[in-house]
């Protein structure tokens, strides 16, 4: 890696204490802490605002008017089938993808107006974006500070930390195209994690992942939300969004069917069983007749 000498540093940022957690919960680790004060409750600002979100790529519309508003503190899944647009809403949400119409805000800054703060409070796992897997886990997840401005110390102590909270610390010096799958999705949530964002959005974090990985990094996200920020996730597993999740939006072909409190979208009955009644498509058949034993 270059040598990065050059690159200025930046005073340390101060960091609020955590919030006394839950009854039985784990003491929140001081880097899962958002490194600006969190109002949470009726009447904060939504962690994200979106309002008449629209995306086409030539004849095939992906988000079709999609509208949207996270509660700040909140555990968000955003759930439905493949290609509907899910994703696309995503990397507009987070400044990766410019939409064709319709406004973006995180913690009332515009994604598109105001670029450099709203980025700043958003930490985004991207599904299927390649990391500089030519680098060791502690190299890269320091870059990515030293990309956000941070000065060296703070990098170096968060760094620290992450390792050790992700369980990373013996393949630190492992370059990250060696990783496990579980191993590359731990290293891209520590860098998405180093700046302190306020604000956490996750395109299936769990896919290709352990058991064991994908419990730890649950608590590793229900950790940062005890700690004041606010966690989208998508994906695919509606059993985990269920557990997960305290908010719940279902989305298909680029528009929004449902959204609200987990309880209230579910409506009494399972999020998958909801999840089908509104998307639609499941067949009720037995299959043919020569796949049957008897």
């Amino acid at each position: 890696m270059s040598d990065d000498s050059s690159l200025p540093d930046h005073p340390a940022e101060s960091t609020p204490a955590a919030p006394t957690p839950p009854q039985g919960a784990a003491p929140v680790p001081d880097v899962l802490t958002p490194a600006e004060p969190v109002s949470t409750g009726p009447g904060a600002t939504p962690a994200l605002r979106i309002t008449g979100l629209r995306k086409r790529f030539g004849e095939k519309v992906a988000v079709d008017g999609v509208d949207l508003e996270v509660p700040a503190g909140s555990f968000y899944g955003l759930v439905g089938p493949n290609g509907a647009g899910k994703t696309t809403t995503l990397s507009m949400a987070t400044g990766l993808l410019r939409p064709d119409a319709g406004s973006i805000e995180v913690l009332g800054h515009d994604v598109w107006r105001d670029p450099t703060h709203a980025k700043s409070l958003v930490g985004v796992l991207s599904d299927g974006i390649a990391l500089f897997d030519r680098l060791t886990g502690e190299q890269l997840i320091t870059y990515h500070g030293l990309l956000n401005g941070i000065d060296r110390e703070t990098v170096a102590s968060r760094v620290a930390d992450l390792l050790d909270l992700l369980d990373l610390r013996e393949a630190a010096g492992t370059l990250v195209v060696d990783y496990s799958a579980g191993m590359t999705k731990k290293a891209a949530l520590a860098c998405a994690l180093v700046h302190a964002p306020r604000l956490l959005v996750l395109d299936e974090p769990f896919e290709s992942v352990d058991p064991i990985s994908a419990a730890n990094i649950r608590d590793i996200l229900q950790g940062y939300v005890r700690g004041g920020g606010t966690v989208i996730v998508s994906s695919h597993s509606m059993d985990l969004v269920q557990r997960m999740c305290d908010h719940v939006a279902v989305v298909a072909a680029g528009r929004v069917l449902a959204a609200g409190t987990t309880d209230d979208v579910r409506a009494g009955s399972t999020l998958e069983d909801r999840f089908v009644e509104l998307v639609g498509g499941r067949q009720h058949n037995e299959g043919p007749s020569w796949l049957r034993t008897s």
